[in-house]
């Protein structure tokens, strides 16, 4: 299975509109944290967010999170 590439060591934190969103789960997309198709040939798919209303959210930035999208600290154990 094809790893995901480490985006980014921190969150993003974003204040999100209400809507649907794909978060990149591969890591290789230009548009983090969302996905831009660049997972094609990957094992890997992106992670569907819907919002039913305004929120901030902290969004995975290194892929590692055992709680997709969202960040649970996975970051700190990333070298």
């Amino acid at each position: 299975m094809s790893a995901p590439v480490v985006a980014s060591k921190t969150p993003y934190v974003l204040e999100l509109e209400p809507g649907t969103y794909m978060w990149c789960r591969c890591g290789r997309s230009a548009n983090q944290p969302f996905c831009d198709g660049s997972h094609k040939g990957t094992e890997l798919t992106p992670e569907k967010l819907v919002l039913e209303e305004p929120r901030k959210v902290a969004l995975c930035g290194c892929k590692q999170t055992g709680n997709p999208p969202y960040c649970d600290g996975s970051h700190k154990h990333v070298d």
